[in-house]
């Protein structure tokens, strides 16, 4: 049995899985979950993932996994995105758990406010583009002399970061001000081969 992963494709936290799945050349059956039409709270998914949430993902053995992050760390173990080293690793899963708190609820919100719920820049709270913009700064000074998050090869934590940057824009952010994160968005994208 193949993975199988419930994705809906504007989601950045669902193209993750897809491009570590791709990367990996792990076979995988996509199955497109249209969030705005309910379609992650059909009594059918709820049974699989309680929270509603996708991605999800049913592992080949059957087993459901929920979460991106966690998704993208199961599947990419013992690869090239998951440093060998002890400490590389840590500073991996440090911008995964950062990405989930202190960057996708500024970045992704905004855009998802913007580009889906058709709110104008001005219409945003205040906290959100203060905070998204501090966000984009923090990784701006992170990779003034690194080509990558965690040392000079793409990592997982690099995959976690680039859903939502590259699409910064689309919520009201402008990443000319951010020269270096304008710089590694291609980068990441190249390395993980992301059309």
């Amino acid at each position: 049995m193949p993975l199988t992963i419930y994705g809906d494709s504007m989601s950045g936290n669902c193209l993750k899985v897809k491009w570590v799945a791709d990367f990996l050349g792990l076979s995988y059956d996509w199955i497109e979950t249209d969030v705005l039409k309910g379609q992650s709270r059909t009594p059918q998914f709820l049974a699989m993932n309680p929270a509603g949430q996708v991605p999800t993902v049913i592992l080949p053995d059957g087993r459901p996994l929920a979460q991106s992050n966690a998704i993208i760390l199961h599947l990419a173990e013992g690869s090239a995105l998951v440093p060998q080293d002890a400490y590389a690793r840590a500073r991996v899963l440090e911008w995964m758990f950062w990405e989930q708190y202190s960057h996708e609820p500024y970045i992704a919100v905004a855009r998802f406010q913007m580009a889906y719920l058709g709110k104008a820049k001005s219409e945003l709270e205040p906290r959100l583009v203060e905070r998204g913009k501090a966000a984009l700064a923090r990784m701006e000074e992170a990779l003034a002399d690194s080509a990558f998050l965690v040392g000079e090869a793409v990592t997982l934590a690099d995959v976690a970061l680039v859903a939502y940057t590259r699409l910064a824009h689309e919520g009201g952010f402008d990443l000319a001000d951010y020269p270096a994160l304008r710089a590694w968005v291609p980068r990441v994208e190249r390395a993980l081969a992301i059309r």
